[in-house]
């Protein structure tokens, strides 16, 4: 091991120059890209998802789910928020909002236009969630203002999706409770007609109305006026035709305007539902135009170029040690 460790060391040595020559190479073609090679700037865009919930009914109904509506949202939140941002639809409303063909200097009559796009917007466009369940978006770009109004962007054009979707749901759901409150109603107006018919022929309430005539019935019997027994017995007759319906009717409306209570709260929040336009992120960082650049990082790249320079370097000792090339042991004893 330690003539090992011994021949490793004097092949280095008498190689010195030829590494110090490459690492001089390397290291000038490193700060020539780094020269030449095209700046980046970072900005930062973190939020939060609200609580998925309905908005009508955290406003409305009582004080426990009033609380919801301010509420971060929970894990399974932060997952679907995260694969909206990284949905084509965010990416394409991105790609024509800022033309980014033209600004990634794509041609868009290439073999493989779509290709190339989504790599360039995938290599600056980074979504992840935090530790503390917030969704961070990390946007590069060649020039700064570009990058702080990308990233702004895809929030606006998030919250616009989650409402889109929200509000094709909320109107199919509107439009169904709608047309059973209309339906109600009409059916409870049937009913009114039909007590107002009733009405019409006299009969307005079974109970008092026969106790009524029961006792004019008999003073005309007891007072021997015939002509008022035969005008009370016809309504009598009436009353006796209709009566059951009435009733019947009565009962039935008490329980449909129950139902119509019911359905006109429902018809209130969905209403309310179609109409709501809250956002859905909170939004506690909002990305700033980056003052300095991101990358290229010149030290970061020499470093880098330098730990590969002696992992190189070494790989190429342990080549030369192996087949002995280059090295002629010198034996004091061989003469």
């Amino acid at each position: 091991m330690h003539d090992t460790v011994k021949i490793i060391m004097d092949l280095i040595w008498r190689n010195k120059f030829h590494f110090i020559m490459i690492f001089v190479v390397v290291l000038l073609i490193t700060i020539l890209f780094y020269v030449f090679a095209t700046p980046k700037y970072k900005s930062i865009v973190i939020l939060f998802p609200s609580a998925t919930s309905s908005i009508s009914q955290s406003l409305i109904t009582d004080n426990q789910q009033k609380n919801s509506i301010l509420q971060f949202g929970e894990e399974t939140d932060v997952e679907q928020l995260i694969q909206i941002a990284s949905s084509s639809i965010v990416k394409e409303k991105l790609i024509n909002q800022f033309n980014l063909f033209e600004h990634y200097k794509i041609d868009k009559n290439s073999k493989y236009p779509k290709t190339q796009i989504t790599r360039e917007y995938e290599s600056n466009v980074k979504i992840a969630k935090t530790r503390n369940m917030a969704v961070e978006i990390e946007v590069l770009d060649a020039s700064s203002d570009t990058a702080a109004l990308i990233a702004n962007a895809i929030v606006k054009i998030i919250d616009t999706i989650y409402n889109n979707v929200q509000k094709e749901r909320a109107q199919k759901a509107f439009e169904i409770v709608e047309n059973e409150f209309i339906s109600q109603k009409n059916k409870l107006k049937a009913i009114e007609d039909s007590l107002t018919k009733l009405g019409e022929l006299g009969v307005l309430d079974i109970r008092s109305q026969s106790e009524m005539y029961s006792e004019q019935q008999a003073i005309a019997i007891l007072t021997g006026n015939q002509r008022a027994l035969e005008e009370i017995n016809k309504k009598i007759d009436v009353l006796a035709k209709y009566g059951n319906i009435h009733s019947v009717l009565i009962e039935q409306m008490t329980e449909e305007v129950k139902r119509l209570s019911m359905l006109e709260a429902k018809y209130r929040e969905a209403k309310i539902d179609v109409e709501q336009d809250l956002p859905n992120t909170y939004v506690v960082s909002a990305a700033e135009i980056a003052e300095k650049k991101h990358s290229p990082n010149l030290f970061l790249m020499i470093f880098a170029n330098l730990i590969l320079d002696i992992l190189s370097c070494f790989v190429l000792v342990l080549i030369l040690v192996k087949y002995k090339k280059y090295f002629k042991p010198n034996n004091k004893n061989e003469k």
